[in-house]
């Protein structure tokens, strides 16, 4: 799973998503491509799992770029453990996305079958995307 090596600071603040995406908001490396429409979380989890299916799917042909990195360190307390003491230790990470995001650049595949591969790989996020090529962009 995908995680900094080193970051400046261990612990994040949460932060504001608002706002749509100005930067990595079109297709630069492939022809289709899954695009964020709202804002949210990802998890190096969710981003793994959807490759994963990308990957099988397309039956490892053809060519796939990630276009995020989780990079935000999300804390968590201990359970039942009582208010006060401070902040609890880094879980896990996560990629702060905004709509129009682009999070998979996909090529060397049919558009059918890059369609398809997206679909299934949406199922893998917590948030709505969209298949785009750059035919149509």
């Amino acid at each position: 799973m995908l995680s900094p090596k080193r970051t400046k600071f261990r612990k994040t603040q949460r932060g504001r998503m608002k706002g749509r995406a100005s930067r990595n908001n079109t297709i630069t490396f492939g022809d289709y491509a899954l695009q964020v429409q709202e804002p949210g979380w990802i998890t190096s989890r969710q981003i793994e799992a959807t490759r994963r299916t990308i990957t099988r799917y397309t039956k490892r042909g053809g060519k796939l770029w990630i276009k995020i990195f989780p990079d935000k360190s999300i804390t968590a307390r201990a359970a039942e453990s009582r208010m006060g003491s401070g902040k609890g230790a880094p879980e896990y990470w996560v990629a702060v996305v905004k709509p129009g995001n682009i999070i998979f650049e996909l090529t060397g595949v049919k558009l059918e079958v890059a369609r398809q591969a997206m679909s299934l790989a949406s199922y893998k996020l917590p948030l709505k995307t969209k298949f785009i090529s750059k035919s149509v962009e």
